[in-house]
């Protein structure tokens, strides 16, 4: 188990140094200048000169890459150009909010996502089976940019039982979560009705049948337990696309997340900050990867000891 560990976990760190070298030429190569921007357009060119030195822009962009790498190494991803706060505490302040939201728009879609899913693979070919697989394409097809809007529209002006927008409320997550999990939980429930219906086929789940278990006990004991493995890729990649995914739902809830900083930091070519951001978002991706890694190892001995 240790050497699986051990090459996760330095796969996991080579990916992460290709991510911050990738998050740093991305965001260079974005046209538009931050000096510009801070200073506007009627700043002499002594001032932008110096503005420029003191943030290091002057620098070759190869010492500029080796500054900010061995700046993630240590946690310090400098200040920013607008805010004149460090990144790391700006985006301490807006984490929470994103993990909020992901958590419960992951809560919302497993809910939803496995007793659909089991009602469907038990009920294979009936209008159950057939309103489950509607469910879960017109989940997929509906982005959240219309869905969010949508909601908004229904439940808060017209029914007045959410809040519009912000994060103030208890209940103000609510609206949010519903609109990032539903993408969730329709990609969950076809999983989960597949992987089901391919143990279903399974020799042991007749002979659970035999002993007389009840279909309840079939599905949920030995059925769905033995469903879990592709369950779990399926799980850990969707919960890195929530992090990415928010960005789209933080906006149109007016969230404030990190997804709303990097759009904003964007719009004002504040270098660090989004540079920060992607690279936050990046690397959460990875850390939940190897985690389901993990997950796998533990659920499938077979996997840590290099037998499939």
């Amino acid at each position: 188990m240790s050497s699986y560990f051990l090459s996760r976990l330095l796969l996991a760190f080579w990916v992460i140094l290709g991510v911050t070298t990738l998050v740093f030429f991305l965001i260079h190569w974005v046209p538009g200048d931050p000096v510009e921007v801070m200073l506007g357009e009627s700043a002499s060119g002594v001032d932008r000169e110096a503005l420029r030195h003191a943030l290091g822009l002057d620098q070759p962009l190869s010492r500029q890459w080796w500054s900010f790498v061995s700046g993630v190494a240590l946690a310090d991803l400098r200040t920013s150009l607008y805010h004149h706060q460090p990144v790391a505490a700006l985006l301490a302040s807006h984490y929470g909010a994103t993990l909020e939201l992901a958590a419960v728009a992951f809560l919302v879609a497993v809910l939803i996502a496995i007793p659909l899913g089991v009602l469907a693979a038990a009920r294979k070919g009936s209008g159950w089976d057939r309103w489950a697989m509607g469910f879960s394409l017109a989940g997929v097809s509906i982005p959240n940019f219309w869905l969010g809007p949508l909601l908004v529209l229904l439940f808060s002006l017209w029914l007045g039982w959410f809040p519009v927008s912000g994060r103030e409320e208890a209940l103000s997550v609510v609206l949010p979560a519903i609109a990032l999990g539903t993408a969730l939980a329709a990609v969950l429930s076809r999983m989960v009705r597949s992987s089901l219906l391919e143990v279903l086929g399974e020799d042991f789940i007749r002979t659970a049948r035999a002993k007389g278990l009840s279909e309840f006990q079939v599905l949920v004991r030995h059925g769905l337990r033995n469903a879990w493995l592709p369950l779990l890729t399926v799980l850990g990649m969707q919960m890195g696309a929530l992090l990415g995914g928010a960005v789209v739902t933080e906006m149109v809830f007016s969230w404030p997340g990190v997804g709303s900083l990097l759009v904003e930091s964007i719009q004002r070519r504040d270098y660090p900050v989004v540079q920060g951001c992607v690279l936050a978002i990046s690397l959460s991706y990875v850390l939940i990867n190897l985690v389901t890694d993990l997950l796998y190892a533990w659920v499938d001995p077979r996997i840590r000891l290099g037998r499939t």
